[in-house]
């Protein structure tokens, strides 16, 4: 071969074979390590009894190889995709792939290096400029087992020509895989990483890093392989707390749920904001101006207001029957009560404690001042005792601690939350305005929104948990367990003295020398067996290792309270582009957003190479961007299409029937790939419905299956997905329907991977004046 400097040439089938019988190599010891595993697990999960020591090891043993298991099966897809040959004469080549592999013998160099190892990254920063003593990088183009291809490109140690591209390295395994048809879930881009990626991806875990980029920069996939690095480079201490992945909705999530599993990690939480409140999944649709207002931090006075509001007194006095004899529960009395429980700044129903005990104090003393009074004005004839008897009395009284209960509840938060909403004398005292409540007022049936998961949160903060009947609970549970024990082992024992009874005076062991009922309920005790993952997912107070978000510009000012709670550390990864905020509640600055929270303290980093977005789409969507914010500059794509982007205007009674006709001709065109219809919101219905009715397999609503080859979707539904094809209907609408609608449109736009189209019933917008 005649090598250029930069260049990427295919090799020989020579290389091809040689490199063919290197992957067998390689897939044999993986099938070798994979029966090991399965053999390993198979002789734990036959394994029984033992200390509770030894069973938690076991456990955990057990979880280990289920968990190399589960990545050895993960890998069977491109398990090696690059080669690296070094100027040095005594470097081996370095094979690289999606994890490491080492011969039987470990003192040898590793069959194959995982992609995450830092000697693995010479792969992805090397060029013609900077070859970090690389000679050669090698791509490996594989289907299953097979070897399908290989592309070389050969760098120098000098500076490059210009015969290859400095701001891309392996273009020709990068534009293969940017022109591939979508298939309606994300690929992992571990073949194609490119050195701006790279950094971000192997950024250090502390601190906030927030990565700011343009459509089509590859924001989504980076914080995917920023999660499988960090877990690969911090994976006992992640292991334990675990990483959250929050996305935009249900729909980008199953759109991205196969790129860590690719990547041999399968311990991620992968949940939108809905799911942030176990027990709750929130899907209902509220209006864009409900959902910021609920996002405002002023809700936290709303908040504050409605738990006050349920810690009552009563106008004047209220009279209780207690043994026989009614008392006069004061107004006062409850006042005094209520001000010293809210004085201890103790969450709602831990408060109630001190309520409870200064009422029951306060009628103790009333009781003693009855029954104890002294007929000839002496001291009272009650001892301490007596008043300690009266008050154990008291607290035991279910009358007394109904009346109790009526001004101080014990309240959960859907509990508060579903009463203030469904009621605008609750929506006024808590502090809201007439607008203000016409927005938030519902029907009590309503389901819940994603936006009320963070006031849910923020109540549980408010009100707390009084842990103190379940810990009673606990005790009686246990305690009842050992007594049951004890009756089992008596069993046992009697049966033995049945049994030896005419036996000789031999010692022989039973089993209460071996076990006491104790040891016996704690080898019975249930080990939880769930993940770090599965565990979070059902505990609201879980603190994670890390937390990523995507389309971070989206998120309200309450919402980042939630997930500020959820990772004291404030070790974060933050992806979106500000420019495409469409949410009202969300940020236009990142400074708005981590000011509260970390000053100054977090670093941003910038993507500015637009790999997914054609130059000709990106061309139009350049002057929307200029008309969201002057200041904004598009990101640099990489590559053509060919196709130029268009617009057609046709008649509203017509947009129907023409929609269905260029669905079909963009269907065709693109053969197996996938075609986005965008509409706005005030069509999704009435065209959903009439596209269903004549394309079979179109999917079309809140969570369509993007499988399908034609979806039609809202633009917050299409948020961080991308299709080989879109059309744009009536981009006109979709302006006017948001105060942000220009960012809408710009996300309509950039969400095309070959092809554009747009429709339009009424003049198309100034900034789509190109189009014209």
């Amino acid at each position: 071969m005649i090598a250029r400097k930069g260049a990427t040439l295919s090799s020989s089938n020579a290389d091809v074979d040689s490199e063919q019988a290197y992957l067998t190599a390689l897939y044999q010891r993986l099938d070798q390590l994979r029966e090991q595993a399965d053999s390993r697990l198979r002789a734990i999960l036959l394994e029984a009894g033992g200390t509770p020591q030894g069973r938690a090891q076991r456990e955990a043993t057990r979880g280990h190889y289920a968990e190399q298991l589960a990545q050895f099966n993960s890998v069977e897809n491109g398990l090696c995709f690059g080669r690296l040959d070094f100027s040095a004469a005594d470097e081996v080549p370095r094979y690289v792939g999606r994890l490491g592999l080492f011969a039987e013998d470990r003192d040898l160099d590793p069959l194959l290096v995982d992609w995450r190892a830092p000697a693995a990254r010479p792969f992805y920063l090397a060029t013609a400029v900077n070859p970090h003593g690389v000679t050669r990088r090698r791509h490996l183009r594989t289907r299953g087992r097979v070897l399908t291809g290989v592309d070389d490109e050969v760098l120098d140690l000098e500076a490059g020509d210009g015969t290859g591209r400095e701001d891309v390295t392996g273009e020709a395994a990068l534009l293969s895989a940017l022109t591939a048809n979508r298939t309606g879930r994300m690929r992992d881009i571990v073949e194609t990483i490119q050195t701006e990626q790279d950094e971000v991806i192997r950024s250090g875990l502390p601190g906030v890093l927030v990565v700011q980029g343009g459509p089509g920069t590859g924001k989504t996939a980076v914080a995917l392989h920023r999660a499988a690095y960090l877990l690969y480079t911090y994976r006992e201490q992640l292991t334990r707390s675990g990483v959250l992945i929050l996305g935009p909705n249900t729909t980008f999530l199953r759109y991205i749920s196969q790129v860590l599993p690719s990547l041999a990690e399968t311990g991620v939480l992968l949940a939108t904001l809905g799911d942030m409140f176990p027990g709750v999944r929130a899907r209902a649709v509220e209006s864009q101006a409900a959902a910021a207002l609920k996002g405002r931090l002023h809700m936290l006075d709303v908040l504050e207001n409605a738990v006050a509001d349920r810690q009552t007194v009563p106008a004047d006095f209220v009279e209780v029957d207690h043994d026989g004899y009614p008392l006069r529960i004061e107004r006062s009395v409850l006042e005094e009560a209520r001000s010293a429980a809210r004085r201890s700044g103790r969450p709602h129903n831990v408060a109630r404690q001190i309520f409870v005990t200064e009422a029951i104090h306060a009628l103790s003393l009333q009781i003693a001042e009855r029954i104890g009074a002294d007929p000839l004005g002496g001291d009272n004839l009650l001892s301490a005792a007596d008043l300690a008897e009266t008050r154990r009395e008291l607290r035991e009284d279910i009358d007394v601690q109904q009346v109790l209960f009526e001004f101080w509840p014990v309240l959960t938060p859907r509990q508060v939350l579903r009463d203030l909403l469904s009621d605008e004398d609750r929506l006024e005292s808590a502090g809201l305005t007439a607008p203000e409540r016409a927005l938030l007022l519902r029907d009590r049936s309503a389901g819940w929104a994603p936006a009320d998961v963070p006031l849910l949160d923020e109540l549980a903060e408010l009100l707390g948990v009084d842990d103190t009947l379940k810990v009673r609970e606990q005790a009686r549970q246990r305690k009842a367990a050992i007594e049951y024990a004890e009756g089992v082992l008596e069993i046992v024992e009697g049966s033995r003295s049945l049994d030896f009874e005419d036996e000789g005076e031999g010692e022989i062991l039973s089993a209460t020398d071996v076990v006491d009922a104790g040891a016996f309920v704690e080898r019975h005790e249930v080990i939880d067996t769930r993940t770090a993952a599965e565990r979070a997912a059902a505990d609201r107070s879980w603190v994670f290792g890390h937390v990523i978000v995507d389309e971070a510009q989206e998120l309200s000012p309450m919402a980042w309270r939630l997930l500020m709670r959820r990772c004291p550390s404030r070790s974060m990864t933050a992806v979106g582009d500000v420019a495409q905020t469409s949410e009202l509640a969300g940020t236009t600055t990142w400074d708005q957003v981590f000011e509260p929270y970390v000053a100054q303290r977090w670093r941003l980093v910038e993507l500015s190479v637009n790999y997914r977005t054609p130059a000709e789409v990106m061309a139009v969507a350049a002057d929307v961007l200029a008309a969201v914010d002057p200041a904004l500059r598009p990101p640099r794509s990489v590559r053509s299409s060919g196709v130029t982007p268009w617009a057609r205007r046709v008649r509203p009674g017509a947009l129907s029937e023409e929609l269905i006709a260029d669905v079909r001709r963009e269907a065709a065109l693109i053969n197996e790939g996938r075609l986005g219809v965008i509409v706005p919101e005030c069509l999704e219905e009435s065209l959903g419905a009439d596209l269903v009715a004549a394309v079979p397999g179109a999917a079309v609503g809140e969570q369509p299956d993007l499988l399908n080859h034609v979806v039609l979707m809202t633009v917050r539904q299409a948020k961080g997905l991308e299709f080989d094809s879109v059309l744009v209907v009536a981009p006109d609408e979709i302006l006017t329907e948001s105060p942000r609608g220009l960012s809408d449109l710009y996300v309509a736009i950039t969400r095309a991977t070959r092809r554009l189209g747009i429709l339009h019933t009424a003049d198309l917008p100034k900034v789509l004046s190109s189009l014209a």
